[in-house]
């Protein structure tokens, strides 16, 4: 009940149990469970790289304008132009880390908050990504179709239902989860989220790795993208910026501090779940869906006071002497 991801857990298991009782037993069902579990993968990938950023003590928003950025670039060079998937594929990852990049290296090399010049980076991207899309194709949805291999990876429903992203998600979390709780690295990111200074004069390379975390957040909102154009053979410039604040409420919601230095891979991956149950699971219910937006809200809040709760634990803990 010490760990990070308790209150999380949790959380997702009293959600799981309000819906089961005021909504009908399709929620639990194959084509029920796949509308939720279809919204946390997609913003699955996109949390953990942010949570980490957020436990490190940074923030990225600017995920909103990858997303359709990610989608706009695979569609455009391997649909407008016909070329290879494969190139959309590597093109989309490789404006993922470009954007990342100048996130991290502005971060490290100024002194404005990460809110502030991802923000800048959000707008920009969105200016890009609309105004590249007119002059090229005249449009602003641009159609693809991907190879069979590249559809069967990253683009297709596993029994109709299921997308196929959900494998991915599953895989990173197993990922992320080994490297942030059983590497040196992850060891480093609490350090930074706790007292960069203190992490740096430790030998911790601060800036590489905040780079680094930048450019895992901004590539991983890009691979999102693609893969929602290649499942849907399309991609429009809008969208994604709900991303943005689902993400961090998944992240709180897992148990994340908003200061830093406290948080887990587990309690975010608990938390995008809680989060996408009550998105989608007041369609399986009785309930005006005017509210949704309501509990949502209410969800957050109690889940913050839950993790804080949880937090109080503990750092006050101290184990009982023989």
């Amino acid at each position: 009940m010490r760990r990070p991801e308790a209150g999380a857990l949790l959380g997702l298991l009293g959600v799981l149990a309000f819906f089961v009782l005021f909504g009908s037993t399709k929620f639990l069902e194959p084509a029920g469970a796949a509308s939720w579990l279809n919204v946390a993968a997609n913003l699955g990938i996109i949390a953990i790289p942010v949570g980490l950023l957020m436990i490190a003590g940074e923030l990225d928003i600017s995920v909103g304008a990858m997303i359709p950025a990610g989608s706009m670039t695979v569609a455009i060079i391997s649909g407008h132009y016909d070329l290879p998937i494969w190139m959309g594929i590597i093109g989309t990852l490789a404006l993922g880390v470009a954007v990342g990049l100048v996130n991290g290296i502005l971060v490290v090399r100024t002194a404005v908050p990460s809110l502030i010049i991802t923000l800048g980076t959000l707008f920009a991207m969105q200016g890009i990504v609309l105004g590249c899309s007119v002059l090229i194709t005249g449009t602003t949805s641009v159609a693809v179709t991907a190879d069979p291999w590249a559809k069967f990876i990253f683009g297709h429903f596993l029994g109709g239902t299921f997308q196929i992203i959900i494998l991915w998600w599953l895989a990173l979390t197993a990922i992320y989860i080994f490297f942030v709780h059983f590497s040196r690295f992850g060891n480093w990111i609490f350090a930074m989220g706790g007292d960069k200074v203190s992490a740096r004069n430790a030998g911790i390379p601060t800036e590489k790795l905040t780079i680094s975390l930048f450019i895992l957040s901004s590539t991983s909102a890009a691979f999102v993208g693609m893969c929602q154009a290649i499942l849907f053979n399309s991609a429009q410039v809008s969208g994604g910026m709900t991303y943005i604040f689902n993400s961090i409420i998944s992240v709180v919601v897992g148990g994340v501090l908003l200061t830093g230095g406290f948080g887990s891979v587990a309690g975010i991956f608990f938390g995008t779940i809680t989060f996408a149950i009550v998105n989608q699971g007041i369609y399986f219910t009785t309930f005006d869906r005017n509210w949704s937006s309501l509990i949502i809200g209410v969800m957050l809040l109690l889940a913050v006071l839950m993790n804080n709760t949880f937090r109080r634990t503990a750092l006050t803990y101290a184990p009982r002497r023989k």
